[in-house]
């Protein structure tokens, strides 16, 4: 009986995966690319994917392991490269600045201009894949949401640190929580399902125009991100007098 052949021995003596192994595993993620946008992480199943990818469950387990590995692997793909890219153009942007200070604008630019280039690049998933991105950011499985967080820290960190600077009267704490409605109404806004029906309704020749689409959504952002301090202290005086 010949020995089963794990993942190490099955590369070639460069360390490269086999040409057919490759195509397999694109194939995979593919597949479950498309099904993850279209039915979501729960509703999505093992058998679907390897149906459309043309595989067995076998050829799953042995380049990922688990659906949950194989859902980190497609955001993985797309997700990392767009993120370096976000925060070599923030760099870039810094650098051309000098020692000014970037405005809010131009630091949702470097966050906005590689995710348009993604969508029009159809090679890497183009407007499917911030469709599944904006899915997953709002889905409720737990590993989705600890996944998310560490794959976008790095870059979310950085641009942090962008925006606290053009944001010098923000208090860390308000800037966190401005930061987090942020990339929630992105990510919802490129989720696509509700904002490309309002944009058919109101204007049909921009349906599906992404570029239009965060051009509406940016100078709201930047409203919200230059908007007053709330008072807290306000809601909290009113239920202190709602329970006496």
């Amino acid at each position: 009986m010949r020995p089963a052949i794990n993942r190490t021995e099955a590369k070639n003596p460069d360390g490269a995966e086999p040409r057919d192994q490759r195509d397999t595993k694109e194939r995979i993620l593919d597949a479950g690319e498309a099904l993850f946008m279209e039915h979501g992480f729960e509703a999505t199943s093992l058998r679907q994917i390897t149906a459309a990818a043309g595989v067995n469950l076998a050829a799953v387990n042995y380049h990922f392991g688990s659906k949950e590995e194989l859902f980190q692997a497609v955001l993985t793909r797309r997700l990392d490269p767009m993120n370096g890219e976000r925060v070599r153009l923030l760099e870039q942007y810094e650098r051309d600045m000098g020692e000014r200070t970037l405005s809010c604008e131009r630091i949702l630019n470097a966050m906005f201009i590689p995710a348009l280039r993604l969508a029009r690049d159809n090679q890497r998933g183009g407007k499917n894949f911030l469709r599944l991105l904006g899915r997953a950011y709002a889905d409720p499985a737990p590993f989705i949401r600890h996944f998310l967080s560490e794959q976008y820290a790095p870059m979310i960190g950085r641009f942090k640190t962008a925006f606290s600077r053009a944001l010098p009267h923000l208090p860390k704490k308000e800037l966190v929580w401005r930061l987090h409605f942020l990339m929630g109404a992105m990510s919802y806004t490129l989720a696509g399902t509700d904002a490309l029906k309002l944009i058919a309704e109101l204007n049909p020749s921009e349906s599906g125009n992404d570029e239009l689409l965060l051009q509406r959504l940016a100078p709201f952002l930047v409203a919200g991100l230059q908007a007053p301090l709330p008072d807290l202290a306000e809601p909290k005086a009113e239920i202190e007098r709602a329970r006496a």
